[in-house]
């Protein structure tokens, strides 16, 4: 918008890079350019001013395709004011001498025909499909129809204006129909996650199950080992009683023959000391054969005494000794 200041009987306006501005005065031109600066009086100027930089315009159409279906198709057209001469004589760009601001709505007016033009051939693209095509893939066939139409209608040609581009956001059912769209699409992703995660029980399933036949495999290999432990501490048991055992029976064997051989070395000695005490008997008896009666006599005696028990006192009566005197002239 251009600024203006206020002087006493005069004004000054100070374009800017992307108006067109236009000064008449009696119908003639005073000024007009992109980016003016001049002076005017309020009282005879008129003035215009005409964007002629880039804009956009949404565009929201609404149609019936072949199957009677409505969708709702989401636009966005760039146009500029190509020739803006032809469009301040074609429009109300008159803005006001005190503040700058435009009189009319010259931008709706342009929006609502730029708007109305595309809707039109957007329409009559639709109308030519059906609903399941223009969702996917009518929207390049939307788009140009608009395109087309646009740059080919006369009325923006005559205004000065230059459709830049047509681009297409999006294609839509209504809401009920988008829904009941979805829903197939939804229930297969809902079935794919079901089966994932079936799958995925499944497969917790089957590794427990691998984990149980796992730990039950380990019991039955602990249990077998452990039967071999058993057996083999049996055996090992089995095998040092018998090493005892068979120790045993050396050792008893051993002692036995010890006892054998002592028993036979005590009788073999018992045996000499026999024959010698026999041999010494026969040499005293052969002794004592050639002996006097009295001096046998005195031997057993002295024999006697040293068997004997130890006597205190001896009395000896004159009966005693006559008998022994008696006896002994006997035996002379």
């Amino acid at each position: 918008m251009a600024a203006i200041t206020t002087y006493p009987f005069v004004r000054h306006l100070r374009g800017s890079a992307t108006s067109y501005v236009t000064h008449l005065v009696s119908g003639r031109a005073r000024h007009a350019g992109v980016g003016g600066s001049f002076w005017f009086l309020p009282l005879t100027a008129v003035l215009s001013e005409v964007p002629v930089d880039d804009r956009e315009l949404p565009v929201v159409v609404t149609g019936r395709t072949s199957d009677l279906q409505l969708a709702t198709v989401n636009a966005t057209i760039g146009y500029r004011f190509t020739d803006p001469e032809v469009a301040a004589t074609r429009l109300d760009f008159g803005i006001c001498p005190r503040t700058g601001e435009w009189t009319a709505t010259p931008l709706e007016q342009v929006a609502t025909l730029i708007a109305d033009t595309a809707s039109g051939h957007a329409i009559d693209a639709i109308a030519g499909m059906t609903l399941d095509v223009a969702l996917r893939s009518g929207g390049g066939a939307i788009r140009d129809a608009m395109a087309r139409g646009l740059r080919g209608d006369p009325r923006l040609t005559e205004m000065g204006i230059t459709v830049l581009s047509t681009r297409l956001a999006l294609v839509r059912p209504t809401p009920d129909m988008e829904k009941a769209l979805a829903t197939p699409a939804r229930e297969a992703v809902q079935q794919e996650a079901d089966r994932a995660t079936y799958e995925r029980r499944a497969l917790a399933v089957e590794r427990e199950a691998a984990i149980g036949e796992n730990e039950l495999a380990n019991e039955i290999e602990l249990s077998r080992r452990r039967e071999e432990l058993l057996a083999q501490e049996g055996a090992n048991a089995r095998r040092q009683a018998l090493d005892l055992a068979e120790a045993e029976r050396i050792a008893n064997d051993a002692a036995a023959e010890r006892r054998v051989r002592l028993a036979e070395a005590d009788a073999t000695a018992t045996r000499v000391v026999g024959e010698a005490e026999a041999q010494t008997q026969r040499a005293l008896l052969t002794a004592y054969a050639d002996a006097p009666q009295h001096v046998v006599t005195g031997l057993a005696l002295r024999d006697l005494a040293a068997h004997l028990p130890e006597i205190g006192q001896l009395v000896v009566t004159p009966d005693m000794l006559a008998s022994l005197v008696s006896r002994l002239g006997v035996a002379r």
